[in-house]
């Protein structure tokens, strides 16, 4: 028989995704990692959930403490890019460094079991004339996950299984239904877990970050109004900024080390291109020649062409068809070629417009 380690969160896509491969006869262990204390879909309330659902498929379920690796990779990352002035992007980092290849690592040393399969939205097939597996799109494009998963490495996409991605979202709930789930009506998920578990980004990263007033100022410098800390803004924010224009401003910049917000009008805030670092080619090699593709430059964003160039040290420069809108340092840039996910990185701070 089969055997396959699920990693279980305490929501319906992940209980759904144990129980179809129990059903379709695989050998199912379920594991649920610690990440952090108090409320949220990944913590108390969840691993409750998590460990419910095991009870009531009559499966194995292993509590995997890794809350020292999410302090570390999550939670730290997060505070120090804040305060440097970018926007992280916590998700991916998680999939990678917290969730996906430690979970193999145990489901190997401590199980035995090759294995590992989650909730997630997205499909995986195997691509015999480049020896590559490739990373898809989901069917329910509007539920698909890849983007968050650009990160992982062929040997772990090698041993994962995505039983979701072939089917809609309200199939999932169908099924939960069916099998009798009692996590069946549970409630989305908000996006990010530290939000849910916080109540919002803002109280999080005043546990970590003390905010110090400063400048709110336009290109040429100019003082336009004050800011309660740099690390409560994003490219692209036009609410919450406070300040009486005769037209609406964004935040077009963030300059952490001179403690300065930068605005400009809707305008200022288009870009025609960006640098990528820490670039991960998933589905096909690096290559050596610029490659057309449609990138997607944030989770809720349409992917649009450009031109991925290659550069040194795993970077790529990223020239869009047309100018994008508040392309966020920190953030993912994803590239595909239709559903097949090519590649990813993080983008690259931009040079600080003139603010002397």
């Amino acid at each position: 028989m089969n055997k396959v380690v699920v990693g279980l969160s305490g929501g319906v896509d992940s209980s759904v995704a144990a129980a179809v491969l129990h059903n379709q006869g695989y050998e199912v262990v379920g594991m649920t990692l610690w990440l952090m204390k108090g409320k949220g879909q990944c913590c108390s309330e969840g691993m409750v959930d998590a460990a419910k659902l095991c009870e009531f498929l009559g499966i194995p379920h292993h509590i995997v403490d890794s809350r020292d690796r999410f302090q570390e990779n999550i939670v730290d990352y997060l505070v120090s890019g804040y305060s440097e002035g970018i926007t992280p992007l916590p998700c991916s980092q998680c999939n990678k460094a917290v969730k996906f290849s430690p979970m193999l690592t145990y489901a190997r040393e401590q199980l035995g079991i090759d294995t590992i399969a989650t909730g997630h939205y997205a499909r995986i097939s195997y691509n015999e004339q480049t020896g590559r597996h490739r990373l898809l799109r989901a069917i329910d494009r509007s539920k698909d996950q890849s983007y968050f998963l650009y990160d992982l490495a062929q040997e772990v996409l090698a041993q994962v299984m995505f039983p979701l991605g072939d089917q809609p979202k309200t199939e999932t709930r169908r099924i939960a239904a069916e099998f009798g789930l009692h996590t069946a009506d549970k409630p989305e998920s908000q996006d990010l877990c530290l939000v849910e578990t916080n109540g919002s980004m803002k109280a999080f990263l005043d546990k970590y970050i003390t905010p110090q007033t400063g400048d709110i100022v336009d290109k040429d410098g100019r003082v336009l109004g004050q800011h309660e800390g740099v690390h409560h803004y994003t490219i692209g924010q036009r609410k919450g900024l406070g300040i009486a224009h005769s037209e609406p401003l964004y935040v077009i910049g963030l300059d952490a080390g001179r403690n300065r917000v930068i605005v400009g009008d809707r305008a200022q805030a288009w870009e025609t291109e960006c640098s990528v670092q820490r670039v991960n080619w998933v589905s096909i090699a690096g290559p050596a020649a610029p490659i057309h593709a449609d990138v997607q430059i944030r989770y809720r964003s349409v992917a649009v062409p450009a031109m991925v160039i290659p550069l040194e040290n795993d970077r790529v420069r990223i020239v869009f068809d047309d100018p994008q809108f508040s392309i966020t340092p920190g953030q993912a840039a994803v590239w595909y070629d239709g559903e097949v996910l090519l590649g990813g990185g993080l983008i690259e701070r931009q040079k600080p417009g003139k603010t002397a």
